[in-house]
């Protein structure tokens, strides 16, 4: 008697054709907490959709979702219709894990964050958009690796902060993401103050009223931060996916 064929995932076929009309997936990663990577990709979401693009947010940082704290999303919850439908927030949709498991943590490890991944990747109906902004989990572990596997359009957009400590994970980081020849876009330096000499591609002020204007789209928009972010991007807006 044969042996009875194993049981394939569909999911990766599905999650192709969800993001079939989505032009240009960007990952903002960071490989240390605390240096501002949901607040970043956050405020370039609403940045582009306020520049006239379609675009969404995903935050997959099951552990530490924040997203929807960054926009003010209170209230909002998914529609289903043939999928689940992220509802706009200041003319961006996000999809959060943090609509589902409200203010508890999600204890999740190993192959159970990608196996949630994947159902989310899988029941979201995007439609068609311009950028989807993806707030990855810090590092690159399997739920990163699983995104570049299924999602093979990906562009990285990597945030960092003015430290030695920082920079040598960065580099680190930088060099395995290569040689997996996922087109990185450039790195971010968030938090600098006057006078200092990074080389990142973009640097992002250190801003003293940043925190008090989370949760408010309008005010986050008129901050220092999103004025520094505005030239990232332009960068994005005039590179041509693939160059």
């Amino acid at each position: 008697m044969k042996p009875a064929a194993a049981a394939i995932d569909p999911r990766p076929s599905v999650i192709g054709e969800r993001l079939s009309r989505v032009k240009r997936v960007i990952a903002v990663t960071g490989w240390k907490g605390g240096i501002g990577k949901s607040v970043t990709a956050a405020v370039l979401a609403l940045i582009l959709s306020r520049r006239g693009f379609r675009t969404g947010l995903f935050d997959l940082d099951f552990a530490g979702a924040s997203a929807h704290l960054v926009l003010g999303a209170g209230g909002k919850f998914p529609k289903e219709v043939k999928g689940i439908e992220p509802p706009p927030v200041s003319g961006v949709g996000l999809m959060s894990v943090a609509f589902f498991s409200g203010d508890k943590a999600v204890a999740l490890r190993g192959a159970d964050v990608s196996d949630a991944m994947l159902e989310l990747l899988a029941v979201t109906q995007w439609g068609e958009l311009d950028f989807l902004i993806m707030d990855m989990p810090p590092g690159i572990n399997d739920a990163a690796l699983d995104v570049l596997r299924l999602l093979p359009r990906t562009e990285v957009l990597a945030v960092t902060i003015p430290s030695l400590m920082a920079h040598s994970v960065l580099e680190r980081s930088l060099s395995l993401y290569r040689s997996l020849k996922v087109p990185v876009l450039g790195v971010v330096s968030n938090m600098e103050t006057a006078g200092g000499r990074s080389s990142a591609k973009w640097r992002v002020r250190r801003d003293a009223g940043l925190e008090r204007a989370l949760g408010r789209p309008e005010r986050l928009l008129r901050t220092a931060f999103a004025a520094d972010l505005g030239k990232v991007a332009d960068a994005l807006v005039r590179r041509r996916p693939g160059a």
